[in-house]
């Protein structure tokens, strides 16, 4: 079991961290919503509680929290907008984990104290225009060229690209190994000759966040840049998967911290709201509703912890991991519609938290692997457990 944060330190940094989340960050929430940024001022808090580094291990100037107490933080920083969570999230997971994992020493100490610092943005560069949940048919290629390699192609949707210094890049470099055997990942640094960010996506929620284009033509890097060194040539793959089952802990505890906040909301409004001359809470329609998220929240919650667990005792959990971010973000999305259900015709209004908290949620069941990808690994396990 990783060691983490000593318990007495991790729940001081745990009531910080909720405090931080309720008494600045849901305050700035409009603001990030009209200007679709972030403010500088809360960027600069955030690195000085060291919310870039909660990940990366303490020997690189990370804080070094374990994945049960990634499960608890990242719930306490959701009950805010996930746009906030979307800055660090490529610092704390998918952008820096496969340098943590899988990268030589030297790469982890080029890169990893910049990242926890957060003076430096981990981008993970994976999804392409015709290859989302088919990770495996990339088609970016990487062609050797002496002791480098020449990368051309096109990476879609790629979170923080605006923002990276760094990117993690997965492109295949054996064109003769079909599927995921020929892919390799490699260390890229956001300035190298070549790259092309395009201009941030707009999208239906989630505003203050950057998604991006990035295109690479003809950029070249040493062998050294692939992840854990030349020796792991056509190991990508297993990289990407296994950032990814952290990763997908990661969003089931953010469609958790959601989940409680959207709850809030509705039961304050079941309290205040009167009709037929009584708070609408007291009508058993409307607590149906709020019984239906509570069961649902509870759940999550528990599952999300229960993997985390698995995750850190055993060092992997690919159905749990599965299980949890499909169910927690299929449950977040009830919820939602349960909330948005109570408020009635208030809460399709902007005037209204719940109308954008409803949009923000719908990404959480796409990213990351869709909840019909997840849907597929579930099963997949489950019948090969079966078959021995």
């Amino acid at each position: 079991m990783a060691a983490g944060v000593d318990s007495d330190v991790f729940e001081q940094l745990l009531v910080a961290v909720d405090r931080f989340a309720r008494e600045r960050l849901i305050p700035a929430e409009k603001r990030v919503e009209e200007e679709d940024d972030i403010p500088e001022d809360i960027v600069s808090e955030m690195k000085d509680m060291g919310l870039f580094g909660l990940s990366t291990p303490e020997e690189y100037g990370g804080i070094g929290i374990n994945v049960p107490q990634e499960a608890r933080l990242i719930e306490a920083l959701c009950y805010a907008s996930l746009s906030f969570r979307s800055l660090i999230g490529t610092n704390v997971g998918i952008g820096s984990q496969g340098i943590v994992m899988d990268g030589t020493p030297e790469q982890k100490q080029s890169w990893l104290p910049a990242v926890a610092s957060g003076d430096v943005i981990a981008s993970f560069a994976l999804t392409e225009p015709d290859n989302g949940s088919d990770a495996a048919g990339i088609r970016t290629a990487a062609r050797r060229d002496g002791s480098d390699f020449v990368i051309n192609g096109t990476k879609r949707y790629i979170t923080n690209a605006v923002r990276a210094g760094v990117f993690t890049v997965f492109a295949r470099t054996d064109p003769d190994k079909p599927g995921a055997d020929g892919v390799s990942a490699f260390i890229v640094p956001a300035d190298t000759p070549g790259i092309t960010v395009a201009k941030p996506d707009k999208k239906l929620g989630q505003k203050g966040t950057k998604t991006s284009d990035v295109i690479f033509e003809d950029v070249r890097v040493p062998e050294t840049a692939i992840i854990g060194g030349p020796d792991r040539i056509n190991q990508g793959f297993r990289t990407a998967m296994k950032v990814l089952d952290r990763g997908r802990i990661h969003v089931g505890t953010m469609a958790v911290g959601q989940g409680q906040r959207m709850l809030d909301i509705a039961t304050d409004y079941a309290l205040e709201r009167k009709q037929f001359g009584k708070p609408i809470g007291e009508h058993q329609l409307v607590q149906g509703l709020l019984a239906d998220c509570q069961a649902d929240l509870q759940a999550a919650r528990a599952l999300v912890r229960a993997t985390a667990d698995t995750f850190d005792r055993e060092g992997k959990a690919i159905l749990e991991a599965s299980c949890t971010k499909y169910f927690c973000t299929e449950a977040a999305g009830r919820i939602a519609d349960r909330a948005l259900q109570i408020h009635g015709g208030a809460g399709y209004m902007a005037e209204y938290d719940i109308e954008r908290l409803y949009r923000d949620i719908r990404l959480l069941r796409i990213y990351e692997g869709t909840s019909q990808i997840q849907q597929l690994v579930i099963a997949r396990r489950t019948l090969a457990d079966r078959m021995g």
